[in-house]
């Protein structure tokens, strides 16, 4: 019985120097794998989530830099694309001031700013003086291109016309619409013997130009009157007003709507229907005085 508690005693004893001696309370070692501790498997995971604020800044910038070339590429196409328009448009109106693109290269503009009056089918004993009038009285220069028959019956007209500035131009000898489906032979005799007439009438005169009666020009035509040292001239206004039919408004308002710088005018001192067309004609030089433009008389 008394071995028995001593027995008890001892194993109490040997417990308690057990509990009293066991390193419960320590810090685990660095390094040490606990249970609240990441695997090596989760530890991208815990990068990916330390990357993270910096993927979203990537992500809010590349919005920045992608919008960045996207504006880029938005402003170089419209450079681009001016710069075709401009070599298409800026050297065709270059060239266009010292080369006529009238039928077959005829002349059909002044060459710069100023406007051309050219009147055709006279001299008129009725209605070239109101003409050479209305000119005088605004300082106007114009050309004429006379036909020769009537030069040959009105010689004192075509010294007035020659007197007073104007150019004279060459109109045929009868107004032949198909005279540039003769022969050279045929044409030439026809235009010298109106500068023959415009001569005799106003001796010392240039004639520097040669118009094809309804602009029927041919290369023929154009290559005989270009060795009697004539010029063909075509125009860029035409109000039909030698037709009866066109009133005197119609011819005003063809003419104001049609003409800009550099334009050639056809009207006609001769034919028919001059009481419209010298009508419109006080109109057409108030309409030109209030834009300034100035005439050139070729």
């Amino acid at each position: 019985m008394g071995r028995h508690k001593y027995g008890i005693a001892a194993a109490l004893l040997a417990l308690f120097v057990l509990a009293w001696l066991w390193p419960e309370g320590e810090t685990p070692p660095a390094g040490t794998l606990t249970a609240n501790e990441p695997t090596g498997a989760e530890a991208p995971a815990s990068s990916a989530e330390e990357e993270a604020p910096a993927t979203e800044d990537e992500s809010s910038a590349e919005p920045e830099t992608s919008a960045a070339p996207e504006t880029t590429p938005a402003a170089t196409p419209t450079p681009t694309s001016d710069v075709p328009e401009s070599p298409s448009s800026a050297p065709a109106a270059e060239p266009a001031s010292n080369a006529y693109d009238g039928p077959l290269g005829t002349r059909n503009h002044t060459g710069d700013d100023s406007v051309a009056l050219t009147f055709d089918d006279g001299p008129s004993p009725e209605w070239t003086p109101k003409v050479l009038d209305m000119l005088r009285e605004r300082g106007i220069k114009a050309t004429f291109c006379v036909i020769g028959a009537y030069a040959e019956a009105y010689p004192e007209l075509v010294a007035d016309i020659a007197r007073e500035g104007h150019t004279l131009c060459n109109h045929s000898w009868y107004h032949e619409f198909d005279l540039g489906t003769w022969s050279e032979d045929e044409i030439r005799a026809n235009l010298q013997r109106t500068n023959d007439a415009i001569l005799k009438a106003a001796p010392g005169a240039e004639i520097a130009y040669f118009r094809h009666p309804g602009g029927q020009w041919t290369d023929r035509a154009i290559a005989v009157a270009a060795e009697l040292g004539m010029e063909s001239l075509h125009w860029a206004v035409d109000p039909s007003d030698w037709d009866n039919e066109t009133t005197e408004k119609q011819i005003k308002d063809h003419v104001l709507d049609k003409t800009g710088p550099g334009a050639i005018i056809l009207l006609h001192d001769g034919a028919s229907n001059q009481k419209d067309m010298c009508g419109a004609l006080e109109s057409i030089l108030d309409e030109f005085e209030q834009r300034g433009y100035t005439y050139s008389g070729l």
